[in-house]
């Protein structure tokens, strides 16, 4: 399984706004990916319901894994986005 460790780059965490653009970001990789604050139970990273409930506030770290095919670069595109903040994924 691969998984990348990330600290949460927007200063209201995974909240609302962000919350709607990392859902996109991860549905655009095609790669279905979960999300977890370290020793929690993973949710499903495109369930915006799923990643609300995880609580996860800016600052604060989270586990992307992914056991499909091509997992490595989309949690690195994904990972990139939620470390940065940025409103949009990065070009591949």
């Amino acid at each position: 399984m691969a998984e990348r460790r990330v600290t949460i780059g927007w200063a209201e965490g995974l909240h609302a706004r962000p919350a709607s653009i990392f859902v996109r970001a991860v549905t655009a990789t095609g790669v279905p990916m979960t999300i977890a604050k370290p020793d929690g139970k993973p949710v499903n990273a495109a369930s915006m319901l799923g990643l609300l409930g995880l609580g996860a506030e800016g600052g604060e770290e989270v586990v992307l894994a992914s056991e499909a095919e091509g997992a490595d670069s989309a949690l690195d595109r994904v990972a990139k986005l939620v470390h940065e903040g940025l409103d949009e994924l990065p070009a591949a």
